[in-house]
């Protein structure tokens, strides 16, 4: 961590040219695993550590709490009818012969994607896996 008047972390003849338009330099613990994911990741990725530490960070979203605390409300609500859901899908099959129970289905198909256009959708860039 850089301080206000303390030698920089490396001498002059070790830092790159991005030291000098970076000059902060920030650590982090990581377990053996971990470290040789990340480098494995920067290193199928063309780019130093540091640069794909900084890509993964600018691209991740940050929540404040009260946002954080609204999500957590939606995701209830949309579990919520996604149980009310299973419940009318379970008539739906043990009637499968009546016509009402096909209207149902219908109606149900039409729900799950629109629940699905609520879902947050899996970024491919995630740091899930």
């Amino acid at each position: 961590m850089a301080r206000a008047g303390a030698s920089p972390p490396f001498p002059p003849w070790r830092r790159g040219p991005m030291a000098r338009s970076r000059p902060i330099l920030v650590a982090v613990r990581l377990t053996p695993d971990e470290s040789a994911d990340w480098r494995t990741k920067a290193k199928a990725a063309g780019v130093p550590l540091s640069a794909l530490i900084r890509r993964a960070m600018a691209r991740t979203r940050t929540w404040t709490v009260p946002a954080a605390e609204v999500e957590r409300e939606r995701n209830l609500q949309v579990s919520r009818i996604g149980n009310n859901l299973n419940q009318i899908a379970r008539w739906a099959n043990t009637h499968k012969g009546a016509v009402e129970a096909v209207e149902v289905i219908g109606h149900l198909i039409a729900i799950k994607r629109a629940l699905a256009a609520l879902s947050p959708l899996e970024d491919p860039d995630s740091d899930a896996g």
